[in-house]
């Protein structure tokens, strides 16, 4: 086996993995209740997401369903929820209002196809170039968003919804210091429930967010033409839907790599998101991505670590909305809503806003994360505002590094072999033979800090010979090799003798490609 291929199993082994978890009982009961929890949040969620869709909710739920469990085994983050979202439901919602449930189910499919593609192109691997700045203005934008829709929940409702409110909020916030036994979440759903039950409490509950199913998902093949006017039709919402799931699924396994401090696969991510996606609209579900909000009740309120919370968590969903829906429909929405809330709170980088840090980070850092923070939060869609988070980011970075190259001049005298050789090429002074105008050019050198580059040099006070040092310098594109030539061509129009210097072979080998072709 090649050491790169061992390297990489090493670095992507799950720590716990399934097999310790499925040894330990202490494990296995963490494992198995964090996703008893994490199937009880998404109910709410996917009706929701179903309605913003313009679907009937089963196929919310259906598709929460699919997606849980089936990334559970091709996902590349361990722990991660994915289900359906609302960033997801946005895009394709015009779909199944104007072309039919059936377009609707093929655009899901279609967007997991398009997604595997990414994955055999590497996207994956471009979630290294989103700035830090842009990673706390994503997390900080959907933990607003994320708190905003459970405002709802607790604004013109009963006034009893405060009480059960701020016991839920007092028992999230206290029982983790006395026991991690058993999640904290859990026990908030469990005693608000029953409070509810018991004093017979009219407030609004999980079966007025809308019906639950009351059988399994069965195969739905989409009965759509296969046509060129089909797919066009459908293509563009396709390819929306896959950039935003593979987008906030790569940002979300990459907050949950930091904090459990382990790596994951993105690129098995990406398949697995296409292969759910596709799973999904077989079985009539809207498709999905991971959810930065279900992930964090996993990950950080009940510790989950392993693949099998994710697959508990759908199996559970599945068991609660077909068997149970009865009784989960008595919960109270002020539960599920604490808990979101709390989960919010904690998964805001507070360290980003304080006094200290402001005047710590560069101005152009906080200025990223302000601007991701305020278009996620301005149209909905993390898409657009992580898109254009990294657009400022290398817009301010290109701007810093292009002031960063130097062009330092010395007068220095002549080598005596040289001169006659000098003497007789110089159209300048005569006394000028004896000398040599030398520059030393320093820095990265690329379409925005060459554009000025020719205007650093004398050319009209320099002496017969000039030497450009390139020693401390770097050619990375057409536009400097443009501008050095236009520098040359400008000396000799003087008679002046110009020799390049000290260029490293990266350098050298594209000026001699593209030196004087450029026009």
């Amino acid at each position: 086996m090649p050491a790169e291929t061992t390297d990489d199993a090493r670095r992507y082994r799950p720590d716990p993995s399934v097999l310790t978890a499925l040894t330990s009982p202490r494990l296995l009961t963490r494992e198995v209740l964090a996703g008893l929890v994490v199937g009880l949040a998404l109910i709410p969620e996917a009706i929701a997401f179903s309605i913003i869709a313009g679907v009937d909710p089963k196929v919310g739920l259906f598709s929460a369903f699919i997606m849980a469990t089936s990334i559970a085994f091709l996902g590349g983050r361990p722990a991660m929820i994915s289900a359906a979202t609302g960033a997801v439901a946005l895009v394709i919602a015009p779909v199944a209002r104007e072309h039919g449930m059936d377009m609707f189910i093929a655009t899901v499919m279609l967007a997991g196809v398009f997604q595997i593609l990414l994955a055999v192109f590497g996207v994956a691997k471009l979630i290294r170039f989103i700035p830090r700045s842009v990673m706390v203005g994503f997390v900080n934008a959907l933990s607003i968003l994320v708190f905003a829709a459970q405002v709802p929940h607790i604004i013109g409702v009963p006034w009893m919804v405060y009480p059960l409110l701020a016991i839920g909020i007092a028992v999230l916030v206290f029982m983790p210091k006395l026991t991690k036994v058993v999640p904290a979440p859990l026990v908030t759903i469990v005693l608000i429930t029953g409070i509810a039950v018991v004093f017979a409490i009219d407030v609004p509950t999980v079966s007025d967010q809308g019906e639950l199913p009351r059988s399994l998902p069965e195969l739905f093949i989409p009965h759509v033409p296969l046509t060129w006017q089909t797919l066009s039709t459908i293509a563009p919402y396709s390819l929306a839907m896959a950039l935003v799931g593979l987008m906030e699924s790569l940002m979300t396994a990459k907050l949950v790599d930091e904090i459990t401090d382990t790596h994951s696969n993105k690129t098995r991510e990406s398949w697995g998101q296409g292969a759910a996606n596709m799973l999904s609209g077989l079985f009539g579900g809207m498709g999905g991505c991971a959810m930065i909000g279900q992930t964090m009740i996993n990950v950080r309120a009940s510790g989950a670590r392993t693949r099998i919370s994710t697959f508990m968590a759908g199996a559970f969903l599945l068991v609660l909305v077909v068997v149970l829906g009865d009784i989960v429909g008595m919960i109270p929405m002020v539960a599920l809503a604490a808990i979101m809330m709390m989960v919010c709170i904690d998964t805001f980088e507070w360290h980003s806003i304080r006094i200290s840090t402001l005047r710590t980070l560069p101005k152009s850092e906080t200025f990223v994360m302000i601007a991701t923070v305020a278009v996620v939060v301005a149209t909905g869609n993390l898409a657009i505002g992580v898109v254009v988070g990294v657009f400022v980011a290398s817009v301010l970075f290109v701007r810093r590094v292009a002031h960063f190259v130097t062009v330092e001049r010395t007068i220095v005298p002549l080598d005596p072999d040289e001169a006659g050789t000098a003497a007789d090429g110089a159209g300048a002074d005569p006394t000028d033979t004896e000398a040599v105008a030398h520059y030393v050019v320093r820095g990265e050198l690329f379409f925005a800090s060459s554009n000025d580059l020719t205007t650093q040099f004398h050319y009209t006070h320099d002496p017969g010979r000039v030497v450009i040092d390139m020693t401390e310098s770097h050619v990375w594109d057409a536009s400097t090799v443009a501008a050095l030539d236009a520098i040359v061509t400008k000396y000799e129009a003087l008679g002046t003798k110009v020799e390049l210097r000290g260029m490293n072979e990266y350098t050298e080998a594209l000026h001699a490609r593209l030196s004087g072709g450029l026009g």
